[in-house]
C-alpha cells in the first residue's frame, strides 16, 4: 500500500487515539496528524512512540482560520493529504427547555460547523489530486435521537446530511466521503455513567455489550480504504444492532 498522508482530529480521546492506531498500524509509510484542542497526553505518547510519523496540530476545528493553519503546515510538509478523518465532537446534554443557548452554539460549532470546515479546508487539495477519502463521525444519536440531546443530535443529524449531500459534489473526482455512526462506545464519553446506568445502556443493546473504540476505528480504516472505492454517501452504524 502507497504511503498516506492522514489528518485525525479530536485525536485525544479513545477513539481518536483507536482511529490514529489503526492507520498507524495499516502500513509504516503512513503519516498521522493529530488535531488537539485542549488536553494532548494521548496524542503525545502516540507522538512519542512515533516520531518520524505521527505529528500534533493545535487545532481548534469550529474556527477556519486554525483550519488553514495546519492545513499549511502539513501541505508545507508533505503536499498532499489523502484521508480526514472528522473525528472532533463535544457534548453539553440539558433539555431544550433550559438550554443554555451558549450550549446549543458551541456543541453546533464543534459537531458541525467543525465538519463543514476541516471539508472545505481539504477539499482544494483533494480536487487537485483527484484523489481523497473523507469520512465523518456522526452519532447514533442522529437517527435515535434522546431525550435531553436536542443539540448534539441535531448537529450530527446535520453531519449525515452534510456528508451524503457532499458526497454527491465530488464523486466524480474522486473523492468519497462517508459517515459512521457509533452507539455505545466504551471510551471516556460514558465515564459519567454510574455503574447502574451502564447495566441499563447495555440490556438496550442486542448484543448486550458496549463497543470497543477499536472496533469504530476498523469502520473508519475500511471507509477511507481502496477497497471502499465505490462507496460514497454511506452512514455505518456500528452500535451493536440498536437499529
Amino acid at each position: 500500500m502507497k504511503p498516506r498522508v492522514i489528518v485525525v482530529t479530536g485525536a485525544n480521546g479513545g477513539l481518536g487515539v483507536a482511529i490514529a492506531q489503526i492507520f498507524l498500524n495499516e502500513s509504516p509509510a503512513n503519516v498521522l496528524w493529530l488535531g488537539i484542542h485542549n488536553r494532548r497526553e494521548h496524542t503525545d505518547a502516540l507522538v512519542q512512540a512515533n516520531p518520524e510519523r505521527c505529528f500534533c496540530l493545535a487545532l481548534d476545528v469550529s474556527r477556519p482560520e486554525s483550519w488553514q493553519q495546519a492545513l499549511n503546515e502539513i501541505l508545507a510538509r508533505h503536499s498532499r493529504i489523502d484521508v480526514l478523518v472528522n473525528n472532533a465532537g463535544a457534548h453539553e446534554d440539558a433539555l431544550l427547555g433550559t438550554m443554555p443557548l451558549p450550549a446549543w452554539e458551541r456543541v453546533l460549532a464543534t459537531n458541525l460547523d467543525g465538519v463543514f470546515h476541516g471539508c472545505q479546508a481539504v477539499l482544494p487539495t483533494m480536487i487537485s489530486q483527484r484523489a481523497g477519502r473523507i469520512v465523518n463521525m456522526a452519532s447514533l444519536s442522529a437517527l435515535l435521537a434522546p431525550a435531553g440531546q436536542t443539540n448534539y443530535a441535531a448537529a450530527k443529524a446535520g453531519v449525515i446530511a452534510l456528508t451524503q449531500s457532499l458526497a454527491k459534489e465530488v464523486a466524480r473526482i474522486g473523492i468519497t466521503v462517508n459517515a459512521i455512526c457509533p452507539g455505545f462506545v466504551d471510551t471516556e464519553a460514558l465515564g459519567p455513567l454510574s455503574k447502574e446506568e451502564r447495566a441499563a445502556a447495555q440490556t438496550r443493546i442486542p448484543m448486550r455489550r458496549f463497543g470497543r473504540p477499536e472496533e469504530v476505528a476498523a469502520g473508519v480504516r475500511f471507509l477511507a480504504s481502496e477497497e471502499s472505492s465505490y462507496i460514497t454517501g454511506a452512514v455505518l452504524k456500528v452500535d451493536g444492532g440498536i437499529l
